[in-house]
């Protein structure tokens, strides 16, 4: 993989290139994890019922459905990004963001409006992943683009580190309003304080993109390809895709695992408290940013596959083995110890997968093929992830079943990882001399 790609303009702050790129980043898992947080409050607010069983996965697929949007998103917006560039990408996805957490945080329960309560919830669930489909993807070109000789890993691992900024951030969020109200205050109306504190940092966020300047990767080049010249290139791509799919699906069920669903794990399967429940999320969010850049500037020395097939193998030894121990002694340090080895493991290969996902892909669909990829796996597996665990609990009796989701992730990216260097050495056969074969 060449890593040479770069911008004559070193001069430029590296923390503060990253940090206006990735802020919307935050704001887009910020989102997400506050509803995967407050999943029993919503259900209870918005799909009342006699059964809280039913009620909890009306509410963990609604938090799905909004991933089934990501693809549309990923060649939607994708495709605007290749053609118009990566900064009036970033700005429009993250003013479609936006619109959707003010529908969640306005919308008036089930016992105001009635069924149009859910449908509303379910509409700005689905505006904002189509808006997070290619949030991703667009944040993690452009800090490759951008990125100095030899540091991609490095730049590119902030995408996913600004997305643990978030859960820390809603995870201290949790703490604050369960310290200050009561549990039924919290259930009843205080969990649309965080949504609303979502909605009040928009305007410092895009006042933050608006400083963002064009990539040279992408000014440089004399044709920017037009929607139908991306859809006929990602077509003809769609091994490549399919193959990095398999790679993000290992990333995106372990983060949803050890982040949006760890709460109500906690506080329905091992009956621990909220606080503890937020506790654990919070120090999961600290681990990961700790290891993503680490992990991320190993990929730069080592390369990108010795990290990829390493976490990928622990995976699988590990996953359901620590999930059986776990729920076999239940406790506030064994949750602890468990989520952190998870942490570990998902931050070491993250910080690999992302920027490798990015270097596969050709110069003139990059931001497409990478949407494309990441918004099919987190729509057909790591969305569903809590609805997921949760049936698997519940149908079988066994607590320790999400090890299971675990694993069959892992083996994936196993897959994917071992599949991949092949493809992309067959395109840079079809593609011999081309610009696109170049940059791969």
């Amino acid at each position: 993989m060449s890593q040479s790609e770069t911008v004559p303009k070193p001069q430029k702050s590296a923390a503060r290139t990253i940090f206006n790129v990735t802020s919307g980043n935050f704001l887009e898992m910020y989102d997400f994890m506050v509803f995967g947080y407050y999943a029993t409050a919503i259900a209870k607010t918005f799909f009342p019922g006699d059964n809280p069983f039913a009620s909890l996965m009306l509410t963990l697929m609604t938090f799905g459905a909004g991933f089934l949007m990501r693809p549309l998103g990923a060649i939607v917006l994708g495709a605007y990004i290749d053609h118009h560039g990566r900064r009036k990408g970033l700005l429009l996805t993250l003013g479609l963001m936006a619109i959707g957490t003010l529908t969640i945080a306005l919308v008036p329960g089930y016992a105001t409006l009635g069924a149009a309560a859910p449908v509303l919830i379910l509409l700005g669930r689905l505006l904002q992943g189509f808006s997070a489909g290619v949030e991703l993807g667009g944040v993690s070109v452009y800090l490759s683009e951008v990125a100095p000789p030899g540091r991609k890993g490095f730049f590119v691992s902030w995408q996913s580190g600004s997305q643990q900024v978030a859960v820390i951030f809603a995870a201290l969020l949790g703490l604050l309003l369960n310290h200050l109200l009561d549990k039924e205050a919290v259930s009843d109306w205080g969990w649309r304080i965080p949504f609303f504190i979502g909605c009040m940092i928009v305007p410092f966020l895009f006042w933050i993109r608006r400083m963002l300047e064009e990539t040279e990767a992408f000014s440089q080049r004399k044709h920017h390809p037009s929607m139908g010249e991306i859809m006929r290139s990602v077509a003809s791509n769609w091994t490549l895709i399919l193959a990095g799919m398999l790679m993000v699906v290992t990333t995106t069920v372990m983060f949803y695992m050890i982040t949006a669903f760890t709460p109500t794990f906690g506080k329905t399967v091992l009956m621990m408290s909220d606080k503890e429940s937020f506790l654990v999320t919070l120090a999961v969010g600290v681990s990961n940013l700790i290891w993503l850049p680490l992990m991320g500037s190993l990929s730069d020395r080592i390369g990108r596959r010795p990290l990829l097939i390493t976490f990928t193998i622990l995976m699988i030894l590990t996953t359901w083995p620590v999930l059986h121990w776990l729920v076999g002694n239940a406790s506030f340090v064994h949750l602890l110890e468990a989520e952190l080895w998870l942490s570990f493991l998902y931050g070491s290969y993250n910080g690999a997968m992302v920027v490798y996902l990015a270097e596969i892909m050709p110069a003139e669909v990059r931001a497409s093929g990478f949407s494309m990829a990441y918004s099919l796996a987190t729509a057909l597996f790591g969305g569903f992830t809590p609805a997921i665990s949760s049936y698997l609990i519940h149908a079988t009796g066994d607590k320790a079943m999400p090890g299971v989701w675990l694993t069959f992730a892992a083996v994936c990216g196993l897959i994917g990882t071992l599949l991949i260097g092949r493809m992309v050495k067959q395109y840079k056969v079809r593609h011999a001399g081309s610009p696109a074969s170049a940059s791969m």
